[in-house]
């Protein structure tokens, strides 16, 4: 007891005389994020005691983080990228007492296919138009990695603390909805307004219902794991059905589509045929759009194409191919594609889509906001990693969402525990939401949807290693 009390008087007296040099230091050099150095102390030594105890700090910081601009050219998201950061660096302290363990449990396909993944990124950067543009990628890639991916294998050694990942995230995102939902009723429930509720949490109104619509499968899974409280998880279902059509984002409401279906897909067991089946109809019609130039039949009328702030007339436009925000997709689809043969093999450098697009551009699809102010990217995850990475990159990528939905289906079907059956069906559809979010964007680089993509794959190979032969395989 006596030693407890001499350590506690030890790290008191520690921390009080950095909280106070760090104050010093702050005023004399007028530097006042010094402050936050005998925070970032307590954070760390905090990890270190109870790794778990940050790591869902950082799952909970999730949708409520705002991007902020270091620079023109440096932005971060606080706080959970300076908590990913922490997370990182703490993981790999603790892998040291813990290298056998964690070895056993990545020796994975899945881990596997996100390491070469990572490694031909790496290859695109010897070859980058911009080296330093994808120098700051890899290093944004890599702590997402370690932070939503590495660490989930340190935290899940229980099923209690998967419980607590999913609830943590849930109900952070559902919290984070109540306080947009009521700024958004005090401003008439405008589509006009959507955006301006969102903020300072999401960027707009697009990676709200992002985050929003991957939380949903979450609270199904407590609808069907726990049946003395569905009617209170119905309640909340409900709220966010009527907060995501609010949202006011077509690609959210297609995503949930996509996940009904691919839920009863993967109850048939056809999942991956289907995958395959619609990548080949896709490929088909990218061939028949780019023969003879048939894309140029589908030009817009530039006098047409505008923004709508009422959202009938918004749904009206894109049913009619007069939406701006459809039409400047088709503008930066058509250059990106057109993008690809000139670097299939290596791509021009991951993070450097914006810096290169422009001469590859057709005019006859510019619309009013093609000078692009904000920098954003292609609005195709699949379409940009072709561009950034190559072709190899490309293929890589589909490898690696067709195996995390296979993986989904097996183990749903091999399975025999209903928490972790529900667990493996419940990540089959946020990952086939994800998937179909980034046919529309771009949302596998930013914390609100990245975050999640990493955690998938990991959820996946955690379930498959704690339950492997204790099922018979289907």
């Amino acid at each position: 007891m006596t030693s407890l009390t001499a350590n506690n008087r030890i790290f008191f007296f520690t921390a009080t005389a950095l909280f106070v040099l760090t104050l010093a230091l702050s005023i004399i050099t007028e530097y006042y994020y010094l402050l936050a150095i005998p925070f970032a102390v307590l954070l760390f030594q905090t990890g270190w005691v109870s790794f778990s105890a940050i790591f869902l700090l950082l799952i909970a910081s999730i949708p409520f983080s705002t991007e902020v601009l270091i620079t023109e050219s440096l932005g971060t998201d606080l706080p959970d990228e300076m908590l990913m950061l922490l997370v990182s660096v703490l993981f790999f302290f603790h892998l040291i007492n813990n290298t056998t363990a964690f070895f056993k449990i990545i020796w994975h396909p899945l881990v596997w296919l996100v390491l070469v993944s990572f490694c031909w990124s790496a290859i695109s950067l010897a070859f980058s138009t911009h080296i330093v543009l994808s120098v700051k990628f890899l290093l944004a890639k890599s702590w997402y990695m370690c932070a939503f991916l590495a660490a989930t294998f340190l935290v899940n050694s229980k099923k209690d603390e998967l419980k607590r990942i999913a609830t943590t995230l849930a109900l952070s995102m559902f919290v984070c909805t109540m306080i947009i939902f009521i700024r958004h009723a005090a401003l008439g429930f405008s589509f006009a307004g959507i955006n301006d509720a969102v903020d300072p949490f999401f960027r707009n109104h697009v990676n709200y219902s992002a985050l929003l619509v991957c939380t949903l499968p979450v609270w199904y899974g407590y609808w069907k794991l726990f049946p003395a409280s569905q009617k209170l998880v119905a309640v909340v279902i409900a709220i966010l059905l009527i907060a995501l059509f609010l949202s006011y984002a077509r690609g959210a409401w297609l995503a949930l589509l996509v996940a009904i279906i691919t839920g009863w897909l993967m109850m048939k067991k056809v999942v991956i045929r289907v995958l395959m089946i619609t990548v080949m109809v896709t490929t088909i019609a990218v061939g028949w759009l780019a023969y003879d130039d048939q894309y140029l039949r589908f030009a817009p009328d530039q006098s047409e194409t505008i923004f709508h702030e009422d959202f009938r007339e918004h749904l009206v436009a894109t049913y009619e191919m007069k939406d701006l925000s459809a039409a400047e997709r088709f503008y930066r689809w058509i250059a990106g594609v057109r993008m690809i043969p000139d670097h299939w093999l290596t791509g021009f450098g991951p993070g450097t889509f914006y810096h290169n697009y422009k001469p590859y551009a057709v005019p006859a699809f510019e619309t009013w906001v093609s000078e692009n102010e904000e920098h954003s990217t292609v609005h195709n995850y699949f379409l940009l990693t072709a561009i950034e990475q190559g072709i190899p990159g490309l293929v890589l990528l589909l490898l690696l969402a067709g195996s995390i939905l296979f993986y989904a289906q097996r183990l749903y079907h091999r399975i025999k525990d209903p928490f972790y059956r529900i667990a493996s069906f419940i990540t089959g559809l946020i990952f086939s939401m994800i998937l179909t979010l980034n046919l529309l964007s771009d949302l596998i680089e930013t914390d609100k949807i990245g975050s999640l993509f990493f955690l998938c794959i990991a959820v996946l190979v955690i379930l498959d290693k704690k339950t492997a032969g204790k099922a018979e395989n289907v």
